[in-house]
């Protein structure tokens, strides 16, 4: 199965879930999204390929991040994604583009952070309230990621999420700096 049907077929369900778990009908959706009552159906069918700005406009509706919509690999806790497999949603032919490099959730603050870690430190962190999320985004170098214990290799170029109340360690291990840009999502007091 190539990419663009696993991201259709992964469209389909994450939207049918997401009505589902909303309550949302299909009429609700569409009047939500402003889209067509025809377009969902194709979409819950996998038989459309809508554009990135209708994939916007129900995820908004549906109050869930395009990644959550096209995410077809669920369950681990900490998830890489690749430099090749960020989703490039448009580009030009003069050469601008715009990848969507990882997403998650946000349903209380989020921050956005600027690293470096020079060849052979670590920076420890202890673990935030439960529904923390960090993303990170490695830029130079490669970030040698430790949660509970178990550590994930993430090169420039590449990103990460993992769910952070747990204790996590940012490391570097190489012989050159490190840099990444890190998310974090901190649910709002109950």
């Amino acid at each position: 199965m190539s990419d663009l049907e696993l991201l259709t077929q992964s469209l389909a369900r994450n939207v049918k879930h997401w009505r589902s778990v909303r309550g949302f009908t299909l009429d609700v959706l569409a009047a939500r999204a402003g889209v067509s009552r025809g377009m969902l159906i194709q979409i819950e069918q996998a038989r459309t390929n809508p554009s990135i700005g209708t994939v916007v406009k129900i995820g908004d509706a549906l109050g869930v991040s395009v990644p959550t919509l096209l995410d077809y690999e669920q369950g681990p806790r900490v998830r890489v994604v690749p430099a090749e497999r960020a989703v490039r949603l448009w580009h030009t032919e003069a050469g601008s583009f715009s990848r969507l490099l990882a997403g998650t959730e946000a349903p209380g603050p989020l921050e956005m952070w600027d690293w470096r870690l020079m060849p052979g430190e670590n920076s420890p962190s202890e673990p935030h309230p439960g529904g923390t999320i960090e993303l990170v985004h490695v830029t130079a170098g490669e970030l040698t990621l430790t949660v509970e214990g178990t550590e994930y290799r993430i090169p420039a170029g590449a990103s990460a999420s993992f769910e952070a109340n747990v204790p996590h360690l940012y490391g570097n291990q190489g012989d050159v700096p490190m840099e990444m840009v890190m998310a974090v999502s901190v649910p709002p007091v109950p």
